[in-house]
């Protein structure tokens, strides 16, 4: 594999602040590559403390006009919005396909998903319309009303560069907010765009902007005052880390951490037709987007009598993955899979193949065996009889290692999976209403799927994991969402009237 290398001219990404680029106070860069090709195609300033204040204060200054703006208002903007990322969808594809490496339908997939959370906040004038109810008290009215916070930010990772983002700034927006993203550092382009687009469609100044950068940005972030809401999709150390951070600062803040997906086959799968569907969705969950997806099975449970067949199955299909440049072709059809996205990544994933191999699981397939002129590619993996003490069973990979492991039961298998420190995303395989509705049940895991590999949910449902794999209370996107950006207020209202009963020294009851 090459090492990157720089073209002679590459561009240089702004900041976007008040609806316009923006140059950085910041004179430390970052590389953008293109993993396809190993090629640096452009820098990225790595925000400093001054940076993030001047995205603050101008959407500080925007908030309390925002706030003010009829939720309809708001509502139309973010109809025009949807209207313009749909319009710019296949660009928006090729921009995230340029920085991460996935395939071009992969990418105009996850574009698609965010474009349904922007379809959500769109119904903000009902999704925050408070309660009331009439003479609670004799005389007495009272009302609930949800009110947006202020700033909030958003710091979002490589492998979805939209869909992450536009899981929490639209929904922030439409309740009145304003908003700080920081992409992640690698992937910044579709984030400059979505800034573009969002400011097309009447936006007002400062209440959407985008710094980028670092650990010394995301400090800058935490640590800001003015600043009321931070929400994070990563790593589980990193989200613990803000998790802590925030809570000492008395700011609200939801983070997802990391994930180690488990897909629980029954053994009543055991026809050629029902092998070929399990093993069909275990291949697009673990090896698609080279297995960079928090929401990626990356352990493969096989119950009973099943192990062997399923083996044999996912091995024959994953050795025939076309593997190239996401925006390219292999033997004249798009790729299912691209590469990883930097080459440290890629040597990282390779090196737990290494430790697989080493702890004594036995690797049916082996991905370090393709080989490709440039960029940071690797091939699918799959390793049969993991025990749940090796590393590549306890970790998350976050590349395309699928790890099989054997038990007798399925209440062994829930039991492995609730034992396990991750609880993001889990799935059940059977033709069994009964099985399956035990597993539903007694698992302890934030999203589960029943013959669905990847149950993501949609936009008006709420996304998010149970114990390492979130940190805060609640998820992001859906009605949660609307709570974490907004706060409640009760009213207690009474008239002054002739005949009301006055107030007295006692604790009313309004009876």
């Amino acid at each position: 594999m090459n090492k990157p290398v720089e073209k002679q001219i590459v561009r240089n990404i702004p900041l976007w602040i008040n609806n316009k680029p923006a140059a950085a106070a910041t004179t430390r860069m970052g590389d953008i590559t293109n993993p396809a090709t190993g090629l640096i195609t452009a820098k990225v300033p790595l925000c400093n403390e001054a940076d993030v204040d001047t995205a603050v204060q101008a959407a500080k200054a925007a908030f309390p006009a925002w706030r003010d703006t009829p939720p309809l208002r708001r509502a139309r903007i973010l109809m025009k919005y949807r209207e313009l990322i749909d319009a710019h969808r296949d660009e928006l594809a090729a921009l995230i396909t340029a920085e991460h490496g996935k395939t071009l339908s992969d990418a105009g997939g996850s574009v698609q998903r965010g474009l349904e959370v922007v379809e959500f906040a769109m119904g903000i004038p009902h999704l925050i319309k408070g309660e009331h109810s009439e003479e609670v008290g004799t005389g007495v009215d009272c009302h609930s009303l949800r009110q947006p916070l202020g700033v909030c930010a958003g710091i979002t990772p490589f492998n979805f560069p939209a869909m992450v983002p536009l899981w929490m700034y639209p929904v922030a927006i439409a309740c009145g907010n304003t908003f700080v993203l920081k992409p992640s550092e690698k992937v910044p382009s579709a984030a400059m765009r979505l800034a573009e687009l969002f400011k097309e469609a009447g936006l007002p100044d400062g209440v959407f902007n985008v710094v980028h950068g670092d650990k010394q940005c995301v400090d800058a972030i935490l640590n800001h005052a003015d600043i009321k809401a931070i929400s994070f999709v990563g790593s589980t150390p990193i989200a613990k880390y803000i998790y802590e951070t925030c809570a000492k600062s008395g700011k609200r803040v939801q983070a997802l951490g990391g994930a180690k997906n488990h897909a629980v086959v029954l053994p009543d799968m055991n026809s050629a037709t029902d092998l070929d569907f399990v093993a069909d969705s275990l291949i697009g969950a673990g090896y698609g987007s080279a297995g960079e997806r928090c929401m990626a099975i990356s352990a493969v449970v096989a119950v009973g009598d099943i192990g062997d067949a399923l083996v044999a199955t996912i091995k024959k299909k994953a050795a025939v993955l076309r593997i190239g440049p996401g925006a390219g072709k292999v033997d004249g059809k798009e790729p299912d899979m691209g590469p990883l996205v930097t080459q440290a990544h890629r040597d990282k994933v390779a090196g737990y193949v290494d430790k697989g191999v080493a702890e004594g699981a036995t690797l049916a397939l082996d991905g370090r065996t393709f080989n490709s002129k440039e960029g940071f590619f690797l091939g699918a993996s799959l390793f049969d009889h993991v025990k749940p003490e090796m590393n590549i069973y306890k970790d998350e990979i976050f590349g395309p290692v699928l790890a099989v492991v054997r038990v007798k039961t399925l209440d062994d298998a829930i039991n492995l999976i609730n034992a396990n420190p991750y609880a993001n995303g889990t799935a059940v395989f059977t033709r069994s209403g009964g099985a399956a509705r035990k597993f539903e049940r007694e698992i302890e895991v934030g999203m589960v799927g029943v013959n669905v590999p990847i149950p993501v949910p949609v936009a008006f449902f709420s996304f998010g994991g149970w114990r390492s794999s979130l940190f805060g209370d609640t998820h992001v996107h859906g009605m949660e969402g609307v709570r974490f950006y907004t706060r409640g207020k009760v009213v207690s209202t009474r008239w002054p009237d002739a005949n009301a009963v006055p107030t007295g020294f006692n604790m009313p009851t309004l009876g």
